[in-house]
């Protein structure tokens, strides 16, 4: 078994479902609730990104080894999760912005849109982390910081 990608991507499935019982609360009007679930959300992610950005730092990301057949819907839908999660990462950093500071009228707005992005990064991640580590098992990439420093 793969400890890290299993670990991280533990965190991301975690991290939507915060989001989806702090949305919840929010709509119920449980705003104390709300945050402290939408806080555990935004750390849960904060710690998959942690563990993902070490693992590709110092092991590297681990390469599609499915059938030739599927690699271009694998990258295509790799391209797709990429996106979706770097969109969602800069939401969640504005909406919580909005929050600490108190912009309640534009959190409101920034909020859901947050929200149902993070709800198709999550399950995204996981289909990713199967066909990698699991229908797939692919070799591993030389680690970022040996190309960047020439190792």
């Amino acid at each position: 078994m793969h400890v890290l990608p299993t670990i991280s991507t533990m965190f991301i499935v975690i991290s939507a479902i915060f989001v989806a019982f702090g949305w919840y609360q929010i709509r119920k009007g449980n705003r104390e609730t709300h945050t402290k679930l939408m806080i555990a959300g935004a750390i849960s992610a904060l710690i998959f990104f942690t563990i993902y950005m070490s693992r590709t730092i110092f092991q590297g990301n681990t390469s599609f080894d499915g059938p030739e057949s599927l690699k271009l819907a694998y990258h295509i839908f790799l391209f797709f999760h990429i996106t979706l999660a770097t969109v969602g990462a800069v939401f969640g950093i504005v909406t919580l912005i909005l929050a600490f500071k108190k912009n309640w009228i534009r959190h409101r707005k920034v909020g859901p849109i947050t929200a149902t992005i993070w709800m198709f990064v999550a399950p995204t991640g996981v289909v990713v982390y199967i066909l990698l580590y699991i229908l797939f098992p692919g070799g591993e990439t030389k680690p970022l910081i040996d190309a960047i420093f020439g190792l």
